[in-house]
């Protein structure tokens, strides 16, 4: 296969994998313009979002020109009952002003989880439409890192930081507008500090967000690590094949690197804070003096310079929030940045827009009830390659493998194949191991599509029909099949979710594993584990068997679904496929020769090329390749073997 990837040896050896540099990329243009629609649908709430921001800004900046008043017009003066009225005035604005921070918290929070929502949900659907290549190459913890974390900092930007620069920016404006009321001269003073702010914010910031798109990528990459290590498979090739110091030393390594980055980051964020706060610390220093000595020399009131100094202080905040800002800022449009890049990434198979359904049956009489009667396979001079990871894939989302060089123009997996599946007849596909069986199988539910020829399905090319027809056409059961983390009887139900409890009782039968389900405690709400490993290997294929007689496809397509069953099960199996193949167009890769005995055509696959085609007994006449792999299965099974074999 193409385009593969290779993953660091899970020992020392990876150190090479481990220790090279992350990815170092900018914000791509038209990120912040991208944001727009998604903020849209809560345009009003943002609107009454920003009207209570407003308001809380007013009260804040209005407190203390009242503190000003009541030392300067009771406390001074000594007029308790002034002094009494102004501070249940401040009393009733602090409550004012936290239920306005109430409010906007709750806006705030409504925002920006429905924005989650929105993009967790269009990010998900638009990862289900890739093509199956994507998910060849692409590394599941690295993939989920984007649907969650980042989606989550990506929320931060319409809300927490929206609000947060809308306050900020208020807060600025009527503080300043407050402090030119009361002193000008002060005012002035203030205004030339704020340079000594601003630049350094910006100096650090672009630091600032290349440490924190490192943080993510590498913080993806250690969830990766342990996405694959503890599910049930990768927890048994450790214990089988790993050594627990060299997981360690794995893991170690990875989690340093996360360290030490954040510790960079952190230094770097509080060397922003100290050089901010420094600047802040003088600037009080230099209206302490000031305003001291026009208190001195009368020209103003002592209350008047304790507002000044909590208006200072109130002026400083805002200055330092907005010169952070664009470091909160970056960071969440990483975020966005990150999502968008999976957002943008094209499916490699895409449905065309004048797509049509494929109306078929699932027998032959099927066409008496509106339906087309069961359709033929054929396969047009069809050539194909798999697609390099450029074209499916990208570089952060298997940033911890290493690239396998890919296939030059002229290797083709598939070469100029042609070939008739007859309507309701059973195909069966033999040959060599990487010969091409599998990826011909792909290429009929179009997981793939060929780089040159036609697959047709009842005479359509599978390029002009919707992908949801066609699929609900095909019923595929592979060598290793898949179960979720779930019930016996959600796995079936997620084939035909309106099925009843006889139909699924009936299906199970017919697959001959209804006996071993009816005999455990809890039947069909079983749980069948991880990847339903607490199944056995034939216990999961039957069930696999009877999802697909449950879905009851008019195209059955079978990858050595028998290949993991015993000689006993495989027998039962094979009853129930000839009533369940009957009428249907069969496409099945053979693992045994009982599967294919009786097949109506065998399509002998070499290097890409259907070599010979025939029935059994046509094939063993003819003494070629089919002839060459029977006799030397026959020889096996005259040995002891478990039976007569064909990959």
């Amino acid at each position: 296969m193409t385009g593969r990837t290779v993953p660091a040896p899970p020992g020392l050896d990876g150190r090479e994998a481990e220790d090279r540099p992350g990815p170092r990329q900018r914000l791509r243009p038209g990120t912040i313009r991208r944001i727009v629609p998604y903020v849209r649908p809560y345009r009003w709430l943002l609107l009454l979002l920003m009207t209570v921001t407003l308001l809380g800004a007013g009260l804040a900046a209005f407190t203390p020109v009242l503190f000003g008043k009541v030392i300067d017009e009771g406390i001074v003066p000594r007029r308790m009952g002034v002094v009494v009225g102004f501070a249940l005035t401040l009393a009733g604005l602090a409550l004012l002003k936290a239920g306005t921070d109430y409010v906007r918290a709750r806006m705030s929070a409504g925002i920006g989880q429905g924005l989650i929502f929105d993009l967790r949900v269009q990010a998900y659907a638009h990862v289900q439409e890739q093509s199956l290549a994507f998910f060849t190459r692409t590394q599941t913890g690295a993939l989920v890192s984007r649907l969650n974390t980042d989606v989550v900092g990506a929320q931060q930007a319409v809300t927490v930081l929206l609000s947060q620069t809308a306050e900020t920016l208020l807060t600025l404006v009527l503080v300043l507008v407050a402090m030119f009321y009361l002193s000008w001269q002060l005012a002035v003073a203030a205004l030339l500090t704020i340079p000594f702010l601003i630049f350094p914010a910006k100096i650090i910031g672009g630091r600032l967000e290349r440490l924190t798109r490192e943080t993510m990528q590498l913080n993806a990459e250690m969830g990766s690590l342990m996405n694959e290590r503890f599910n049930v498979a990768g927890a048994m090739l450790v214990k089988l094949y790993g050594r627990r110091d060299q997981e360690s030393t794995l893991f170690t390594r990875r989690a340093r690197r996360v360290r030490d980055v954040g510790v960079r980051t952190d230094v770097t964020g509080e060397t922003l804070a100290l050089v901010i706060g420094l600047a802040s610390t003088l600037a009080l220093a230099l209206m302490l003096g000031v305003g001291g000595a026009l208190v001195v020399n009368g020209e103003f009131q002592v209350g008047t310079l304790v507002a000044m100094i909590t208006l200072l202080t109130m002026l400083y905040g805002p200055v330092n929030q907005l010169s952070s800002l664009p470091v909160g800022v970056l960071v969440a449009l990483v975020s966005f940045d990150r999502v968008f890049e999976v957002l943008d990434l094209k499916p490699l198979v895409a449905e065309r827009p004048e797509a049509k359904r494929l109306r078929v049956g699932a027998s032959a009489g099927a066409a008496a009830n509106g339906h087309g009667a069961v359709p033929e396979i054929e396969f047009h001079e069809v050539s194909f390659r798999y697609p390099n990871a450029a074209e499916v894939s990208l570089a952060s989302l298997e940033s911890i493998s290493l690239p396998v060089p890919e296939r030059s123009d002229k290797a083709l997996i598939l070469n100029e194949v042609s070939f008739l599946a007859p309507a309701g007849r059973l195909t069966a596909l033999v040959g060599p191991s990487g010969a091409g069986k599998t990826t011909i199988t792909h290429l009929v539910p179009r997981f793939y599509d060929p780089v040159s020829g036609t697959v047709r399905i009842g005479g359509h090319d599978i390029r002009d029909l919707t992908l949801t027809s066609l699929r609900d056409s095909i019923g595929v059961v592979t060598q290793d099949a898949h179960l979720f983390h779930d019930t016996i009887r959600a796995n079936l139900l997620y084939a035909r979710p309106d099925a009843s409890e006889p139909e699924l009782v009936e299906a199970c039968d017919a697959a001959r594993i209804w006996d071993l389900i009816a005999s455990l405690p809890d039947g069909l709400d079983t749980m069948v584990g991880d990847q339903g490993y607490r199944m056995s290997g034939g216990e999961k294929q039957r069930i696999a068997l009877a999802r697909l007689l449950l879905k009851a496809p008019p195209i059955v397509v079978l990858d050595e679904a028998t290949a993991h069953l015993d000689s006993a099960s495989e027998a039962a199996i094979q009853s129930a496929l000839k009533t369940a193949l009957t009428d249907r167009t069969s496409l099945v890769i053979a693992h045994r020769l009982s599967t294919i005995r009786d097949a109506d055509q065998i399509l002998v696959v070499d290097g890409g090329r259907i070599v010979e085609r025939g029935t059994h007994e046509v094939l063993l006449e003819a003494g070629g390749l089919y002839a060459d792999l029977y006799d030397k299965q026959f020889v096996r099974q005259a040995g002891g073997g478990s039976g007569p074999t064909i990959s």
